[in-house]
């Protein structure tokens, strides 16, 4: 077959693969628990033989040789989501922070707004066919893929194989370098935080019978999931799902009967979890992988009725202002996909948008802070605001702003803000005349 020639006749290593890297090259390299971590490693040692390569990316679960210091002036990262591995550089600019919608991610990439010279990407041995899945990582990866001068692919023998608007064909992969090692694992279960279960049980409440779910990165709306089985006939319209996921679909909760939009199918741009997740999403007809731009695009996620949105925050102001992505004016995270889920949620008929958080956050001196307060910290990111918001939901209760009056907000976000704050939210209230 033709294919395969072509898959041959492509072989590398990874040293040799990394070489079609030039400098002044801009460089998409697939992240999540998708990193290809093999090229990524090559090119941190070819590194000294280039300058100013740009490395764009998402979330990124790996090590973080590639913005240590001596990287300066040869490897640069541009995150579009601050995560843990380089959110030191960010922090110190030694790396750059690009904000940007989830679903507006890929358009960067696609519109030339970000022109790609090499996509580096992680994917799946070819089918019959010579069709490549990218697997765990699809709805960032492909369209930053295709608009991409040249292709770089690990091909994974452990990689998935999942389905949707998953493939590419191995003729568009310019260097292919063979790999076999265990996806990154990121679990995101809140099974051991019992703040975490009790903010779930209260969304949990919320969550109609036909409701179509998306959750967020973290704990919270992973913990939810442990409260749902008693629903019936929910679905998955979301960016992301973990491990908890496949539980409800094995008990008949999540069936997907009652969606609007592709009803019978768990629709998700990546998953994030375990190797049970992996394996259970591989050539899984119930999960369609689609790209970010569609999955996120709020006028898609409005046509689903009942859609539940449920995502985290850093701290919230007395008025409803969320900051999701930063702590004052250091970069934290990103906007991610909550501004575009609570929009879309908002949208969607008989649609539940809920930002869940802890009420308190421990400082690294001890110290307990309210995530309720007055103002935002000065520099502090407005990722949803005042305008979008409908529920907050702390272990304290659920606050319903949506139609309601500042004087209204503020007493109900201090009824769900921990007792030990509630007198100075009050007297700050107050101070600042929004309550009599």
């Amino acid at each position: 077959m033709e294919w395969k020639s072509i898959y041959e006749s492509r072989l590398c290593s990874a040293a040799d693969a990394v070489r079609a890297i030039k400098s002044g090259n801009r460089v998409f390299m697939t992240g999540n628990v998708s990193v290809p971590q093999k090229l990524l490693a090559a090119l941190v040692d070819y590194a000294p033989n280039l300058h100013d390569v740009e490395i764009c990316q998402a979330l990124s679960v790996a090590p973080s040789d590639y913005v240590k210091p001596e990287m300066e002036g040869h490897l640069r990262v541009n995150t579009l989501f601050i995560s843990a591995n380089v959110r030191k550089a960010v922090q110190e600019a030694r790396a750059d922070f690009t904000p940007v919608l989830l679903s507006e991610f890929t358009l960067l990439f696609k519109n030339g707004i970000l022109p790609v010279d090499v996509a580096m990407i992680h994917v799946s041995p070819p089918d019959e066919h010579g069709f490549c899945s990218l697997g765990v990582e699809v709805g960032l990866s492909k369209s930053p893929a295709e608009a991409a001068k040249i292709i770089i692919a690990e091909v994974n023998e452990q990689m998935p194989r999942t389905l949707g608007d998953a493939f590419i064909h191995v003729s568009r992969l310019n260097h292919i370098v063979p790999v076999d090692y265990p996806i990154a694992e990121l679990p995101q279960g809140g099974e051991g935080d019992p703040v975490s279960q009790q903010i779930a049980g209260y969304i949990a409440d919320l969550i109609p019978d036909g409701a179509t779910m998306q959750m967020g990165i973290g704990a919270i709306p992973d913990a939810v999931l442990n409260y749902l089985d008693n629903k019936k006939d929910l679905g998955i319209h979301s960016e992301m799902f973990s491990d908890g996921v496949v539980r409800l679909v094995e008990k008949g909760v999540i069936n997907n009967s009652r969606k609007t939009l592709l009803p019978g199918k768990i629709v998700a741009g990546f998953i994030l979890g375990t190797q049970k997740l992996y394996r259970w999403a591989h050539d899984n007809p119930l999960c369609e992988f689609r790209r970010q731009e569609y999955v996120n695009d709020p006028f898609v996620i409005a046509q689903n009725e009942r859609q539940v949105a449920i995502n985290s925050a850093i701290e919230v102001d007395l008025t409803g202002q969320v900051c999701a992505d930063s702590i004052g004016p250091k970069f934290f995270s990103g906007v991610g996909g909550q501004l575009d889920f609570i929009y879309g949620a908002a949208r969607s008929k008989g649609g539940v948008p809920i930002i869940a958080m802890p009420s308190t956050a421990t400082m690294k001196d001890g110290t307990l802070v309210s995530k309720i307060v007055p103002m935002l910290k000065q520099g502090a990111g407005v990722v949803t605001s005042r305008n979008h918001v409908h529920y907050v939901v702390t272990e304290y209760g659920v606050a319903d702003l949506y139609g309601k009056s500042i004087r209204q907000r503020v007493e109900a976000l201090i009824g769900i803000a921990h007792p030990d704050f509630r007198a100075d939210l009050r007297k700050q209230a107050k101070e600042l005349q929004w309550i009599p």
